[in-house]
């Protein structure tokens, strides 16, 4: 015979279970969505930034950060494991602290990077640094719910 209170905590199972695959799935849309829009917005900006250059241009590496970021965005919705979240928030984190860093502190040129200090805020850029900060938080709450919970 089956107790009212198994049936009742199998079906507590059931609906965490549930709410748990819902939630992450809104998580990997979110991050994915943060990733998508820094990469959007790296390459719509990226011929703009061809001038600047050392031994690559700035207009180059924004082209690099575009397909990082697309690529990580990928991995994160087929994905959504513990590996893909990592990959996510260092994209993420790296291109935040790359867009506050230029931003503020006039850095020079690094060996082959250029000197990208740029002291003003505009739409997309501050755009790009919503998305990135959203996408870095939101990708280390997925890391954290993974390695929580354990999954591989």
């Amino acid at each position: 015979m089956v107790s009212t209170e198994q049936v009742s905590q199998a079906g507590r199972r059931v609906t965490t279970q549930r709410v748990s695959h819902a939630g992450r799935l809104a998580l990997r849309i979110l991050v994915a969505a943060g990733l998508a829009v820094d990469a959007y917005v790296h390459a719509d900006l990226a011929s703009t930034y061809d001038a600047i250059h050392a031994s690559i241009s700035q207009g180059d590496l924004f082209r690099i950060e575009a397909g990082v970021a697309s690529a990580a965005a990928l991995i994160v919705l087929v994905a959504g494991r513990r590996a893909a979240f990592a990959l996510a928030l260092g994209v993420a984190a790296s291109a935040f602290g790359a867009i506050m860093l230029y931003r503020y502190v006039n850095v020079g040129a690094l060996g082959p990077l250029p000197n990208m200090y740029e002291p003003a805020w505009f739409t997309e850029k501050s755009i790009a640094a919503v998305a990135e900060a959203g996408a870095a938080v939101l990708a280390a709450c997925g890391l954290l719910w993974e390695v929580r919970w354990k999954r591989h």
